[in-house]
């Protein structure tokens, strides 16, 4: 079997904060397999966001730290790279998608400079031949009037083009992996399909590994292969997409599945919520942190916390009582 792309193991991410100790991310582990889409989905402050920026190193320090785990990528573990050799990586190998464009791309510099820079910088290009590629980039993500675009600036884009632009720096160093962070949150629906049906027109043609980090269940059975789910900072079920959402195991992965509109359900059926609040990370309880909302929590979810189990050869849930 091939080697994954990226193999996370036991990542731990902590954040001193006037309240304590924050365990944003608490023993992580996964795979990413090439050319798959893998989903990390969850409530926010589940640690979804907080575990893409520890695979690139871009946790602020202080006050936040990456204190355990390995991130395995070409054979290299990155947390044991110096930072000149991960500012080598980012931008080239992986490459990430934010969620507000707006605030991510440069207002001073021009849309076609912000694409060719990382050429310039990863694959010693001159300037006319970077340009050139951001030309024939701004053309794979469907902008009109490539040429003339690259003159413009980010305020002069709508948003739908402005994550457009996003992707096409994503793609223009053939990255092998592309983390995607809610590359679509601040889109009208509309938007968002054709923003998501590209980008993974546009992996599937380079064969290109995504991580997709997403609350929303819609885009991840479209999308992915395989599905995390994180709660509390930990990682509570994973599978692929199929199992997770034909047999999910974890009650908060039921939970997740029940309070989304389904065109096939009742229309008469109310939607089901999860009660209570997401746990506070500076507080966490002893045993599972999904307890105190849990239907089906015993004296032994309070007492200890549920380890990974199979389900299947693929499939493995955090949980007791299924």
């Amino acid at each position: 079997m091939a080697t994954p792309v990226l193999q996370v193991r036991n990542l731990t991410t902590r954040f001193k904060t006037e309240r304590g100790v924050v365990t944003a991310v608490d023993g992580v582990s996964f795979d990413v397999n090439a050319g798959e889409t893998l989903a990390i989905v969850g409530e926010s402050g589940s640690g979804k966001s907080v575990t893409s920026m520890s695979i690139l190193r871009l946790i602020p320090s202080p006050p936040g730290r990456i204190e355990a785990g390995e991130i395995l990528f070409d054979g290299k573990d990155l947390l044991k790279l110096s930072e000149d050799e991960m500012r080598g990586i980012r931008g080239d190998r992986i490459a990430m998608i934010f969620q507000d464009s707006m605030s991510s791309l440069n207002p001073s510099i021009t849309i076609g400079k912000q694409i060719a820079e990382p050429i310039t910088l990863h694959r010693n290009a001159g300037w006319a031949e970077a340009y050139r590629n951001a030309r024939e980039l701004l053309g794979k993500v469907q902008i009109p009037d490539a040429e003339s675009r690259l003159g413009a600036y980010p305020h002069q884009f709508s948003g739908g083009m402005r994550q457009r632009a996003m992707i096409a720096m994503a793609l223009a160093c053939e990255p092998k992996l592309i983390i995607a962070d809610e590359p679509t949150t601040a889109l009208d629906v509309t938007v968002q399909a054709q923003i998501l049906d590209l980008l993974k027109q546009l992996t599937r043609q380079a064969q290109t590994s995504m991580i997709l980090i997403t609350h929303d269940l819609g885009v991840v059975a479209r999308y992915a292969d395989r599905v995390a789910v994180m709660y509390g900072g930990r990682i509570v079920e994973q599978g692929p997409a199929r199992d997770i959402f034909n047999r999910p195991a974890h009650p908060y992965t039921r939970g997740l599945l029940a309070s989304i509109p389904r065109i096939d359900s009742d229309t008469d059926q109310p939607l089901q919520a999860i009660e209570g609040m997401p746990p506070d990370l500076s507080a966490l309880p002893p045993g599972c942190a999904f307890g105190p909302r849990c239907r089906l929590a015993t004296a032994a979810c309070v007492a200890a916390r549920p380890p990974l189990t199979a389900v299947s050869a693929s499939h493995v849930k955090a949980c007791f009582n299924t």
